[in-house]
């Protein structure tokens, strides 16, 4: 009686019991062990809920960040990441089939992470828009550890965006949210009369942004202290919404007429 070696497509003899496996050649016999010395397929993951990534994609994507914010995405590495992530190498490519894949993904994840820390810090509050446009701001500044890393791990993808289109696109959306954000802000408070007349709201918007995110990076580079950025940010925002304050006239000093026209 014969047998069909699991490795090749000759018959040969059945093994007797106990005894192993039969091939058909060395050559064959070879290929079987390497087979069975390689390390087996994670196994599949329980599904996650819809827009919630699996923990292990996000360990994984969690270990990326670290590199990024340390050493930058030069060196992170799918044997790195794997390092860092404590999981084999073959558990990040079945998670992610490619080192690009994993850096758009992980990106992704992050924007995704960010807003949601943020909409559980930030108190909406339309009757202070000046505040809660201040709140804001803040999350573009290395105000705790979790920002400071955040804002590292942004650093290190701009400067591959610029050589990499599809990184580009997931980094700097076209229809600039964030922009869009803090612009529908100030138009809202203009409407109630609350700001400096005059105002174009996409272009205070694109100020306070791209300030904000350059004043924090700064702050990383012990250029300025978190405090300067604020007063500075503060200074700009007391300018938008100069309508909504009262100027108060201060009395003339005592025994010093006030002065009238001319």
């Amino acid at each position: 009686m014969s047998s069909w070696s699991a490795t090749c497509t000759a018959a040969v003899p059945a093994p007797g019991r106990g005894r192993p496996a039969l091939y058909c050649s060395r050559s064959c016999q070879a290929k079987a062990y390497r087979r069975r010395k390689q390390s087996p397929a994670p196994a599949a993951e329980q599904p996650a809920a819809a827009g919630v990534p699996s923990p292990r994609r996000r360990q994984i994507a969690e270990a990326l960040w670290r590199i990024a914010a340390e050493r930058g995405l030069h060196a992170a590495s799918l044997r790195e990441v794997a390092a860092e992530a404590g999981v084999s190498l073959r558990a990040v490519q079945y998670h992610f089939a490619s080192k690009h894949r994993l850096l758009v993904d992980a990106l992704q994840l992050l924007h995704e992470e960010n807003e949601r820390i943020a909409r559980s810090r930030i108190r909406f509050d339309a009757t202070d828009p000046r505040a809660l446009l201040r709140a804001v701001l803040d999350e573009f500044l290395p105000v705790d550890a979790q920002r400071t890393t955040a804002l590292r791990v942004f650093a290190a993808y701009y400067a591959r965006s610029l050589t990499d289109p599809e990184l580009a696109e997931v980094f700097l959306p076209a229809d600039q949210p964030l922009e869009r954000m803090v612009a529908e802000l100030i138009a809202a408070a203009q409407r109630d009369g609350r700001t400096a007349p005059g105002l174009d709201p996409w272009r205070e918007a694109d100020l306070l942004v791209s300030g904000a995110v350059g004043l924090g990076q700064d702050v990383l580079h012990r250029r300025r202290t978190l405090e300067d950025v604020r007063s500075t940010l503060d200074y700009h925002l007391d300018k938008i919404f100069a309508g909504g304050r009262r100027t108060l006239r201060r009395p003339p000093a005592k025994g010093v007429a006030e002065s009238g026209p001319l």
